[in-house]
Formats: structure tokens, C-alpha cells, sequence
């Protein structure tokens, strides 16, 4: 064989060399426990959007943890969902001739509808909005481009799953779909091992459909960076987006599907949901919403089906009554300061009354020195008497002086008690201080 002749060989068969394998098998033994490749890329996609998604929503002023806790809600609704769809839109598979109605349970083999997923994962999410009192539009935003980045990783499992592919084709990125057999040589598609002998070369839908959703989610992120879109609009959007791509992927399928006039079911779905979600993004109130308005119980959420209300909100949110929780939060923080102020009050009276220990202190030490002066003014005259000559006894206007002294002495000394007795009913009863000295000289008199 001359070089020219291979070469021409290498090129007319240069098309098969770049069709792209199947993977051999889609689970794997580990002891008792089946790991099946299509259930892994559901639970890492899952993570995924949760993970950024928190980061999104705390972006735009949410609380740290929102997006976990809806999530609680959202993803088993959404799994329910995606599954209730496809059993419904396939029913003959599990209900039909040689159908087994307990294969409709076994979600690890395949089988989740987006349609349900979103419907019902979206009343899942509206659930856990409503218990932890945050707009739900709003969250939509923040978790729409990670929503579609968890398909775009949930399609891989298509791919191990050999599942959701086209017609045949001859194109060179044409996917070989192989045989599998279980361990007792029985034709077994999903869970056997492939023996390397393939069946046919088809259009990798699932590809098709991976890279449309990850155009979708760049162009998401980008359009709500520049124009800062919010109220559920850019979940209507991602909506949208998502119906396009599914629509003509469905035109390239031949797998088995209900068909309505000739015309698969997803094809009515996409196109129905395609114009739902415009006239949403084109009616809905435009602009974002605030950080303020994110936060729980930051304002009064109308119902979905209050429109009039729900453009109000988005419109003048600054009108809207706080909600119980926020009142009740106020009310606590009154209550708080209220209980500061018998605090205030006992240090007053603290001090009052230390106030007046002094008062009585210093007028007890007074009346004792006025004691002791009198003792004293008394004592003096009688020794003066006993020890002094016959000739020279005190005379009376000395004896009438000192008994003046003691005397007024004696009366500073109950003046100052008096006092003392008015400060303290002074500071019990609030009299006014005049009152107090009035009663004061009345005792005198």
C-alpha cells in the first residue's frame, strides 16, 4: 500500500476515529452498595447551586444560610417533581404492557422531567420563603444561574447513563452508544458492563443541551452585573433562556416520549413556558430589590396572586407595615430600655441615702459636741464653788451667762437632729423643703 492510498484511507475514515466512546459502565460495587454515576452528578450539582447560590444571595444583601435552609424545601419537592413529570409524560414505560409499576420508584435508574423539578421545587422554595419570611422573587434571582449550572453538571450523568441522545448521524462528534450486560450475559443497558461492541452512532443531545445551558448561565451573570435586574425577572429569564435550548434539542430526539399531533410533549412544555416567562419578564416590576428587603420580616409579603400588591412592594417598598415579627422585635427593644430604668432609680436612691447617713452622722457628732459643751459649761461653775475661797464665789450674771451658752448649745444640737428628720422625709415623701423647715420652727415654738 503506497502512502497516497493510506492517506486517502486515513481521510475518508477520519470521521469514525473522532466519534466520541461511551463510557463502559454507569455503576460501580463498592461491597453492598451500588455508586451510580447519574446519582452523583444530581448530589454534586445540588451542592453546587447551594454553594453559590449563597454566595449570590448574600451578594445582594441576604443573610448568611437563607439559601441552605430553602434549599431543605426546595430539593426534595424539586426531586419529587422532576420524577412525578417523567413518570407521567412516560407512563407506558411503568403502567403499560410489560411494565413494572415499582420502576417508577427506582429514581437512581433515570428519569427526572425539569418541568416538575422546577414546578414543584418552586412551591418547595415558595414553602421555605414564606416560613423564613423572604421574597421569593428575589431568591429566584439569586439562584438562577447556579439552577442551570446544576442541569448543565446533571446532564454528565446523561452521558454514563447513555440516555437522552438523538438521532443517528455520521457527524465526527457523533456519540457511540454501546451494549451492556449484566453478569449473566442478559442484555442489561443501564446497570451492566459494556463489552465494547456498539450499537449505533447518535447525536449527543445531552451535550447539545450542557453547553447551551452553560451559554445560558454566563449570559445571566453578565446581564445581571450590568443591568441590575431583580423581582424575579432574572429567573423568568433563565426560564426562558432554558425553554429555547430544550425546544430544539427536542427536535433532534428519537427516543421513546409521548407525543401529542405528531409533536413531542417537552416541544409543547418548552414553547408554553417560553411565553409565560416573557410576559412575566416583561410585566414584572422592573429594577432590584434592596438589601433592606431581603432581610426577614423586613416587609409585608403579599400573596403570588395579589399582583396589584406584589408591584406596590417592588414599586414603594418604604409603605409597607413591618410585619408582627418586626413589631414584636420593636416591643422587646422597649421593653428592654424600660427594664434599664428601675437601675436609675436605685442608684438615685442610693445616693440619697447615703447622703443622708452623712447629714445624720455629722449632725449626731454635732449634738454630741454640743453635749459635751454643755456637760462641760455646768461642771465648771461647781468647781469653781468647791475649790475657790469664800470670798470669791462666781457672781450671778456669770452663772446666768454660761446656762445661756448651754442652753444655746442644746439647741443647735436639736436643730441639727431636726434637720436631719426633715431630709429624710424630704427624699420618702417628696415634700417640699419649705414645708419641712416650717415644721421645723413649729417644734421650736
Amino acid at each position: 500500500m503506497t502512502l497516497r492510498v493510506l492517506a486517502d484511507s486515513v481521510v475518508a475514515n477520519s470521521d469514525v476515529l473522532a466519534y466520541i466512546p461511551s463510557p463502559s459502565q454507569g455503576v460501580w460495587q463498592i461491597g453492598p452498595f451500588p455508586l451510580r454515576a447519574y446519582a452523583l452528578c444530581i448530589i454534586i450539582g445540588i451542592v453546587v447551586a447551594i454553594w453559590w447560590g449563597e454566595r449570590r444571595w448574600q451578594e445582594r444583601g441576604g443573610r448568611s444560610g437563607t439559601v441552605l435552609d430553602v434549599a431543605m424545601f426546595a430539593v426534595p419537592f424539586g426531586l419529587v417533581g422532576g420524577r412525578l413529570y417523567h413518570v407521567a409524560t412516560d407512563w407506558q414505560k411503568y403502567f403499560g404492557e410489560g411494565g413494572d409499576p415499582l420502576d417508577a420508584l427506582k429514581i437512581y435508574q433515570g428519569g427526572l422531567g425539569i418541568w416538575g423539578a422546577v414546578f414543584l421545587g418552586g412551591i418547595g422554595a415558595w414553602i421555605g420563603c414564606r416560613i423564613y419570611r423572604i421574597p421569593l422573587p428575589a431568591f429566584g434571582d439569586a439562584i438562577a444561574p447556579p439552577i442551570l449550572l446544576a442541569q448543565a453538571i446533571g446532564r454528565l450523568g446523561n452521558y454514563f447513563n447513555q440516555e437522552l441522545y438523538g438521532r443517528e448521524t455520521d457527524l465526527p462528534w457523533g456519540l457511540e452508544i454501546n451494549l451492556r450486560f449484566d453478569d449473566d450475559g442478559k442484555l442489561d443497558m443501564m446497570n451492566g458492563v459494556s463489552t465494547g461492541v456498539v450499537e449505533k452512532v447518535v447525536q449527543p443531545t445531552f451535550l447539545y443541551e450542557m453547553v447551551w445551558n452553560l451559554i445560558v448561565v454566563v449570559l445571566l451573570v453578565q446581564i445581571d452585573k450590568r443591568f441590575r435586574i431583580g423581582h424575579g425577572r432574572l429567573f423568568a429569564l433563565y426560564v426562558a433562556g432554558y425553554c429555547v435550548g430544550r425546544f430544539v434539542v427536542e427536535l433532534l430526539r428519537d427516543d421513546e416520549a409521548t407525543h401529542i399531533a405528531g409533536i413531542r410533549i417537552n416541544s409543547f412544555t418548552s414553547a408554553l413556558v417560553f411565553l409565560a416567562a416573557i410576559a412575566y419578564f416583561v410585566f414584572a416590576t422592573k429594577g432590584r430589590e434592596t438589601a433592606q428587603m431581603l432581610q426577614p420580616d423586613a416587609v409585608r409579603r403579599p400573596w403570588p396572586w395579589q399582583f396589584a400588591e406584589l408591584r406596590a412592594v417592588g414599586a414603594n417598598p418604604e409603605v409597607i407595615e413591618p410585619v408582627v415579627g418586626a413589631e414584636a422585635e420593636s416591643d422587646d427593644d422597649a421593653k428592654s430600655e424600660t427594664a434599664d430604668e428601675p437601675d436609675v432609680k436605685a442608684e438615685s436612691e442610693t445616693d440619697v441615702k447615703s447622703t443622708e447617713d452623712e447629714s445624720e452622722a455629722s449632725s449626731v457628732a454635732l449634738g454630741k459636741s454640743a453635749a459635751e459643751a454643755e456637760s462641760a459649761t455646768v461642771a465648771k461653775p461647781s468647781g469653781s464653788a468647791t475649790t475657790a475661797e469664800p470670798d470669791s464665789e462666781a457672781t450671778p450674771s456669770e452663772t446666768s451667762s454660761a446656762t445661756s451658752k448651754a442652753s444655746s448649745a442644746t439647741e443647735s444640737g436639736k436643730s441639727a437632729a431636726n434637720g436631719v428628720n426633715g431630709t429624710k422625709n424630704s427624699a420618702a415623701t417628696g415634700n417640699d423643703t419649705s414645708a419641712v423647715a416650717e415644721g421645723d420652727t413649729a417644734d421650736r415654738s
